[in-house]
């Protein structure tokens, strides 16, 4: 049968659908994370029986046609529930993302042509490390793909990713590959020595040996700390906002997530933690005026109800340029009003009644920002509603921690909703002094599907990363807790109003990844440029060499 199907004329679709379908069934939320490990070895067998095969004109498109629609139904499986929010962007992101992921390939293609096999199937691990790198760091990142990502439900199998971060298991899989695809590359024309297969079955096997070692003999470290979260369960499409059917009032949704947090509030209570967006109001929150609100005195008021009790939400914030046009790059204007900026913040209302603001800065690109606002900031108007606050919206440099009042041991990193699926970025709150996470997210606008499942499973591998403590918060997706082992400790389930407590630990110490982030990452993109020069290198010999030849013919 596989015989067969290896050499049948379908063998390149085939191929491509196959690469499609495994890389699917190893995502999460299932916990098939194996079938990754086998995902890109049709990929690279397609690749060699396309060049090898001299049926192709241009051998060169035929792969990125296939690899196109390889890398089109692993995004369209995988991330399918964007499409719930709009069907024109969710098909948008899809096609665009499985385009971008072809760059790395088509370089692979190109270097294994110029500069042989040994270099060529070395590059296809270092592009595609770089390419995911880049992708974590340019104006339109979509890394929710990154490999290292896929181990998320199984996380247990790599707890050593507070020495490498997700990137290392991205490493982890592309290499497995690679030498699998070696051992069975010339099938049928030779048979496959199954002995062969030893090298790639130890590194599958004796990494998770390595985890499960880790996982056995770490310890939980910190102090003590009970965080309250709380799960309003408002409905994004129908009550959240102003002009919904059902709108709720904004005083009545504030009443809502007071009341909830007093059935779990003791005197030993540190932090409440809310969702984002949880405080708004239709003419927004002034940051210049934040203590001048009336729902702003009754939060102080609330917390001053609690002697140890601090609390950390999500809010729409907006801050005031008057004339100055160049206050920032996603600067707006209003007619007879002035210069202004628009923010996801996150909000902090310690012992002494001081506000402290985080505006988020890993935007959802069309969503929350327009990608390189100095050049397209007419386009404004044409930012699509995915949810959160819609437009392009301010963000900040730094990483911000919030302190409590009382003992600066506590101190919380507010991560707002997409900035958890970023590893190096998490880790800079720690490195400024975050001893415990708060991820506030809503979830609300990808119905009941994988993704809010696999937005809460990721933040797992930030855990793990840090080894810090999670408290989470969603509007009406999962909130809980995750301990720094990656395991989720209590959870809510998903469309319910839910108030959660748990006492987690506030840890100081910072992991080798923490200090020395994305490294992996950083080393492909040098290492990927090097390649590339020496595949060009490579292509101009090949070309002026094929020159004198051509004479020679044309004169004989």
């Amino acid at each position: 049968m596989l015989y067969r199907v290896v050499n049948s004329p379908y063998i390149v679709p085939f191929s491509a659908l196959l690469t499609g379908l495994l890389l699917w069934l190893g995502w999460p939320t299932k916990p098939l994370a194996f079938f990754l490990f086998v995902g890109f070895v049709p990929l690279l067998y397609m690749e060699k029986a396309i060049v090898e095969s001299g049926k192709h004109k241009s051998p060169g498109f035929t792969f990125f046609k296939w690899s196109y629609v390889a890398m089109v139904l692993w995004n369209a499986f995988t991330t399918w529930w964007v499409s719930h929010s709009t069907l024109p962007g969710g098909i948008a992101a899809v096609l665009f993302n499985a385009a971008l992921m072809c760059i790395p390939l088509m370089a692979f293609y190109f270097t294994r042509k110029y500069l042989g096999n040994t270099i060529g199937y070395i590059s296809f691990i270092v592009y595609w490390i770089a390419f995911e790198q880049f992708h974590l760091n340019w104006d339109l990142s979509w890394p929710w793909l990154t490999l290292g990502n896929g181990f998320a439900t199984l996380n247990t199998w790599v707890q050593w990713y507070e020495y490498t971060g997700f990137l290392g298991g991205s490493v982890w899989v592309l290499l497995v590959n690679v030498l699998i695809f070696l051992v069975i590359k010339n099938y049928p024309q030779e048979r496959v020595e199954l002995k062969r297969l030893w090298l790639p079955l130890v590194l599958i096997v004796a990494p998770i040996v390595i985890s499960f070692g880790i996982l056995a003999t770490y310890e939980e470290k910190g102090t003590p700390t009970e965080v309250v979260v709380v799960q309003p369960n408002i409905d994004p499409y129908r009550e959240k906002f102003s002009g919904h059917e059902n709108f709720i009032p904004y005083e009545e949704q504030q009443q809502r997530l007071i009341n909830l947090s007093e059935q779990k509030i003791t005197k030993n209570t540190k932090f409440v933690v809310w969702p984002e967006t949880a405080l708004r109001q239709d003419q927004g929150y002034w940051e210049e005026q934040l203590h001048n609100y009336r729902s702003i005195q009754e939060l102080k008021d609330f917390v001053n109800r609690h002697p140890q009790t601090e609390l950390v939400t999500g809010l729409d914030s907006y801050t005031f340029y008057g004339d100055n046009k160049d206050a920032s790059p996603t600067i707006r204007h209003l007619e007879g009003f002035g210069y202004y900026d628009s923010f996801n913040s996150g909000m902090h209302i310690n012992r002494n009644g001081e506000i402290d603001i985080y505006h988020k800065s890993k935007l959802v690109p069309g969503v929350e920002k327009l990608p390189y606002p100095e050049v397209f900031k007419f386009l404004g108007p044409l930012a699509i509603d995915l949810g959160g606050t819609v437009g392009s919206q301010g963000s900040q440099d730094t990483r911000d921690v919030f302190y409590h009042a009382l003992d600066s041991t506590f101190s919380a990193a507010p991560v707002i909703c997409y900035e958890s699926i970023y590893g190096e970025y998490v880790s800079e709150y720690v490195k400024n002094g975050a001893s415990l996470i708060f991820v506030i997210t809503n979830d609300g606008w990808w119905s009941d599907s994988p993704g809010y499942k696999q937005h809460l499973q990721y933040a797992t591998l930030r855990a793990i990363e840090t080894r810090r403590s999670i408290a989470r918060s969603a509007n009406t997706g999962i909130s809980g807790f995750i301990n720094q082992k990656g395991e989720i400790t209590d959870r809510s389930e998903w469309w319910v109003q839910d108030v959660l407590s748990q006492t987690i630990l506030a840890n100081t110490e910072l992991t080798f990844y923490t200090r020395h982030g994305e490294y992996i990452g950083h080393s492909s993109l040098w290492l990927a440029l090097l390649l590339f020069a020496g595949a060009i290198v490579g292509a101009v010999i090949n070309r002026n060499k094929q020159k004198p030849e051509a004479k020679v013919a044309s004169r004989v």
